[in-house]
């Protein structure tokens, strides 16, 4: 989950290593380093917490003065092995300091291979398994950095992505990734390394996406890629599809804030092109499947991790709900571990904002190992689950900084509510009920923008309600799982400890815990399981505990029993996960800026999960 970064050009290696740190910090900030080159030798500077503290380091070393250097790596760190310190911090040297290395991912044998290098002399400064690496190549220098790379990769079992230096091979970088992200990006006589293409927006014009197994030497004049084999591979580059305002706060105090209030446009782009007015249904190319193999689909499996696991709850409620199709969602942490039946004429999802989510990447290889067709949907174009799928869907919500997931969600959301009315039009659904599902779909970025205005109504109720050390969310069928987001998104950056509940659920055995202490969260469209969420928000009541409901507009039942209620505006009951959602992100948002924590970038989290 740690974000590494290289570079070989003319500039100023320590600003440009900065910079591009800078769009990685989401992606891991307990440390971060770096290393560039000196008189025949390494500068390395490191630093615990967060960027700031190592850019201020940097300003007060050589590197501010001397801009001679031509080459360089970063690395800011999600710790793994080893705690918090600086000498866990990367990049990692060898013991004649002339080699650097940064990595991302886990060394699994990295206890033997100490165990071995120690006793052949080696002097370790950290407990991290990436030191390691540094090492070895150190034992294998001969002169060649990529051959020592070579050298070095088969004895590693793990998942990495890695970057390195040497002092007496000036100009030169190599990279290689097994299981960790790696992308190369091409300037005008510069080149870059990152685990993320947008660390290389305000440079490079084009990119070059590595697969596992691959090798790359770099100098400011070109690159190579080689196999594990050392045999040439050609590869096509691909423009950076980011802009560099999408790494921008613009005029909001974070970016969180900034992702919840653009999901009406993201929503936009995930519809455009995709909504087929005239024949009632919807279009997704992506899926590479025709009309009838689409009909032959008798069952669906969504898989993801945390909010994408959520969003894949609400995709199988859509499928079975509108088509009749049926559906369920998996957790990818388990169904890589569990024997997973492949069944015929069924379709499998993985679904994952980055498209490198670890538990999703193996559940995908593992279903595709027993013959099951795999069909994606991610946010990151040319990321590995978009390229190891056969098939899928992007979801075009721009780039997504803060940790905490919003505008990804109801991306999700949107692409499995496209597919699931291209499912009914293609079974049972009439074209009159095909074309009030698409008007009413078209509608939901105009009644999020309306939802949105309920911002400061929300921050005054979080003030209200912040201090209260736990919660409960409760919904019920397809606002179940926008529940147990809602209180994801609570416990993920305001530290409240938060249940998401089905209210029937309550019952039996959660209602012991309702008290004037435990606040309840209540999701109440109009739907048909309004009246039984009436009632079981009058058995909170009748237990002295405290409801907020969120309801659709003109509910005065609902008003008369909560406490406290946000209204939103109505729209078919399948579609209310997308209005319900957002007062729970603005209410988990206000309630951590009350609180005082770090809204984008909370503590012992990163945004990509690329580590098991």
């Amino acid at each position: 989950m740690c974000g590494i970064v290289g570079y070989c050009g003319v500039k100023n290696t320590s600003e440009i290593l900065l910079g591009g740190l800078r769009r990685l910090e989401y992606r891991g900030y307990d440390s971060s380093g770096i290393a560039v080159s000196g008189e025949n030798s390494i500068i390395v500077v490191r630093r615990v917490g967060k960027l700031n503290n190592l850019t201020e380091a940097v300003a007060e070393s050589s590197l501010a003065t001397d801009n001679k250097a031509s080459f360089g790596i970063g690395h800011t760190r999600w710790a793994t092995h080893g705690e918090v310190s600086e000498e866990n911090s990367h990049p990692h040297t060898d013991c004649t300091g002339k080699i650097a290395v940064v990595h991302n991912g886990i060394i699994e044998n990295f206890s033997g291979l100490k165990d071995r290098l120690i006793a052949n002399g080696h002097k370790f400064k950290s407990q991290t398994d990436s030191e390691v690496i540094a090492h070895l190549l150190e034992e294998a220098w001969n002169g060649d950095l990529n051959a020592a790379i070579h050298a070095v990769l088969p004895m590693l079992r793990g998942t990495y992505g890695i970057i390195a230096m040497h002092a007496d091979a000036p100009g030169v970088l190599v990279g290689a990734r097994c299981g960790s992200p790696l992308v190369l990006g091409i300037g005008d006589n510069e080149m870059f390394l990152a685990s993320d293409p947008g660390a290389l927006t305000r440079h490079a014009k084009k990119v070059v996406y590595l697969d596992d197994g691959e090798i790359v030497s770099i100098t400011a004049d070109g690159f190579n890629i080689t196999d594990g084999k050392n045999r040439d591979i050609k590869k096509t580059a691909d423009n950076i599809e980011f802009r560099n305002d999408d790494f921008e706060k613009g005029d909001f105090p974070h970016f969180m804030l900034k992702e919840i209030f653009e999901q009406p446009e993201s929503i936009k782009r995930g519809t455009t092109g995709r909504l087929d007015l005239a024949a009632s249904t919807g279009k997704l190319g992506g899926l590479n499947m025709t009309e009838d193999e689409l009909r032959a689909i008798r069952r669906v499996v969504i898989v993801g991790a945390g909010t994408s696991y959520f969003a894949g709850c609400i995709g199988a409620n859509f499928l079975e709900s509108m088509a009749g199709v049926p559906a369920r969602a998996e957790l990818a942490s388990e169904i890589c571990y569990k024997n997973i039946i492949v069944e015929p004429d069924s379709m499998y999802f993985v679904v994952s904002q980055s498209g490198e989510t670890a538990d999703t990447l193996i559940a995908l290889r593992e279903l595709k190992r027993k013959g099951a067709r795999v069909l994606g949907i991610c946010n990151a174009v040319g990321s590995t689950i978009a390229r190891e799928t056969d098939g899928g869907v992007y979801i075009h919500s721009g780039p997504e900084i803060a940790v905490a997931s919003t505008k990804a969600f109801t991306s999700q959301i949107t692409a499995f509510a496209i597919f699931a009315a291209i499912m009914a039009r293609l079974r049972e659904m009439t074209s009159v009920q095909g074309d009030a599902f698409i008007k009413a779909f078209s509608a939901i970025p105009a009644l999020i923008k309306e939802t949105l205005e309920l911002d400061s109504t929300i921050a005054k109720l979080a003030e209200k309600y912040c201090n209260y050390p736990n919660f409960i969310f409760l919904g019920r069928g397809i606002c179940l799982p926008v529940a147990r987001e809602g209180a994801l998104k609570l416990k993920e950056i305001s530290y409240i400890h938060a249940e998401g509940i089905g209210a029937g659920e309550l019952k039996h055995g959660t209602i012991s815990l309702i008290s004037e202490a435990m606040p309840s969260m209540f999701l109440v469209p109009n739907d048909g399981l309004r009246e039984k969420n009436i009632s079981s928000m009058k058995e909170v009541k009748a237990r002295k505990g405290r409801v907020i409901a969120i309801c659709t507009a003109g509910d005065t039942e609902a008003r008369d029993i909560a406490d406290d209620v946000i209204e939103v505006p109505e729209t078919l009951p399948i579609l209310a996960p997308f209005l319900m959602i957002i007062p729970l992100q603005l209410f988990a948002y206000h309630s951590a800026l009350k609180l005082g924590r770090d809204v984008d970038q909370p503590r012992n989290l990163a945004k990509s999960v690329t580590v098991e």
